[in-house]
């Protein structure tokens, strides 16, 4: 077997056996998510010296897998339909930003308030302007791909999450003293981001 093909082979298994890790049968907790980092270290470690390559390509390896892993969740329509959102909402808005938009739709397929998928949040009646006035319909930029990518790897590993928000708004754009009045956890560019 190749060089390349044991490290991809030895990437894959390790992120699919890790106990804790997001690949597992039940996902964990976000408590414990993250708990597992020590022993996957030493897997790896272990795995590179047994097979005689590189530990930093087989980490890098790993890495890229568990991103497929998480992103391939969602299936590309969705993946499409969010990016097309977050190019709608956030353009103009700096990379970190629209990386948060798409969290706070990711947010809320897990709070009981909201539907549980990325498309029932979205298409949600009276949830998202560029759904009622048709932005939504044009094409995502590459950078809006990239951040709901980012996104969804950072919510379904629990590695550096965007953002703890369900709601952003613009205030210079909004007169809802409702909005207004919810607990803001974080402003990037114009938008801010409460729950």
């Amino acid at each position: 077997m190749g060089f390349l093909k044991i490290i991809a082979s030895l990437a894959l298994l390790l992120t699919l056996t890790v106990p804790g890790s997001s690949h597992a049968e039940k996902k964990p907790s976000k408590q414990n998510r993250g708990s597992h980092t020590v022993k996957r270290e030493k897997q790896i470690r272990d795995i590179a010296k047994q097979q005689r390559v590189p530990v930093n390509l087989l980490k890098k390896n790993a890495a890229q897998a568990e991103e497929r892993s998480a992103t391939s969740r969602y299936s590309k329509k969705e993946k499409d339909l969010l990016a097309r959102l977050v190019n709608a909402e956030a353009k103009g808005e700096p990379y970190q930003g629209k990386v948060a938009v798409a969290a706070v739709v990711l947010n809320r397929t897990e709070h009981k308030a909201f539907p549980h998928t990325v498309t029932g949040v979205i298409m949600e009646k009276k949830q998202f302007e560029p759904v009622s006035n048709g932005q939504i319909n044009k094409p995502a930029a590459a950078e809006s791909k990239k951040a709901v990518n980012e996104a969804i790897v950072s919510h379904e590993t629990g590695k550096g999450k965007a953002t703890e928000a369900i709601y952003f708004y613009n205030p210079d754009l909004t007169d809802s003293q409702w909005m207004r009045s919810l607990k803001v956890v974080k402003k990037i560019g114009n938008h801010t981001f409460a729950k």
